[in-house]
């Protein structure tokens, strides 16, 4: 579930008082990413040459605003029909009523609307993610628990430096959703990553410190230590839990 709640606020221009302008240039790479890990079917092209490049402008909106905003997970397929009806009827300009006159009736009902059911999705992904962890901790008996809630569990252990938050390091990863959905891997993109240990999540500063050069093990990490309340673009969901695997080659002071 993906949902950005100040971008849904933009939508609604009576109650927020601003418009929103759609930008390909910061979209579409996230748009990309939130594809893969929904893995979106392929198949044949649905329309002939001449014609898919509107197709693609339709697809370009439609990443776009899913990027911002999870509907399909929101609402139902009833709701998700009205929603379509009021966007198409904006489009072609067929509205039988005055949209602005619409948002401002209607505009805090919708905020308020949102809101309501990400907060109860965001309660389930997290109640989720606490339970994940039990789990991990059941099946693992060598896993341990940090006071920050944080899980580490060894495969490897290493014989060179540990790295403090000051130091450059160069790892591998591979990381999950609690459900196994890969949302980021050096490990599939076949290439290494060096980068400041004080420049990411709290999870991966203090798991990472518990590692030496050479070392490889698995890393728990709750929401609090992770992207907490607000999820990381269309890849990791606001309040997720996440899973990372990560061999420690190098550390540079």
């Amino acid at each position: 579930m993906y949902v950005n709640m100040s971008s849904v606020a933009a939508f609604f221009v009576a109650t927020t008082g601003r418009a929103v302008a759609f930008s390909t240039r910061s979209a579409l790479p996230q748009a990309a990413r939130a594809l893969s890990v929904r893995q979106m079917a392929t198949g044949p092209m649905p329309y002939d040459e001449d014609k898919m490049p509107i197709y693609a402008l339709g697809l370009n909106i439609g990443m776009q605003i899913s990027q911002q905003t999870d509907f399909k997970t929101l609402l139902d397929e009833d709701e998700l029909e009205i929603l379509l009806k009021g966007f198409g009827d904006v489009v072609k300009v067929e509205a039988t009523v005055n949209p602005m006159e619409v948002l401002q009736k209607y505009g805090p009902a919708v905020n308020q609307l949102l809101r309501e059911r990400m907060d109860g999705i965001l309660d389930r992904v997290k109640k989720e993610g606490g339970e994940f962890i039990e789990g991990f901790l059941d099946c693992n008996d060598e896993a341990v628990k940090t006071d920050s809630g944080l899980v580490y569990y060894s495969m490897i252990e290493g014989t060179g430096a540990s790295p403090t938050v000051s130091d450059t390091v160069e790892v591998h990863y591979h990381g999950t959703l609690t459900d196994g959905t890969v949302f980021d891997s050096s490990v599939d993109r076949g290439a290494t990553i060096k980068f400041g240990l004080g420049q990411v999540i709290k999870g991966w500063q203090e798991g990472l410190a518990m590692m030496k050069e050479g070392g490889k093990a698995t890393l728990v990490i709750p929401s609090e230590l992770a992207y907490g309340d607000n999820g990381s673009g269309g890849a990791v969901p606001p309040g997720a839990t996440l899973k990372f695997e990560v061999e420690l080659f190098k550390v540079n002071p």
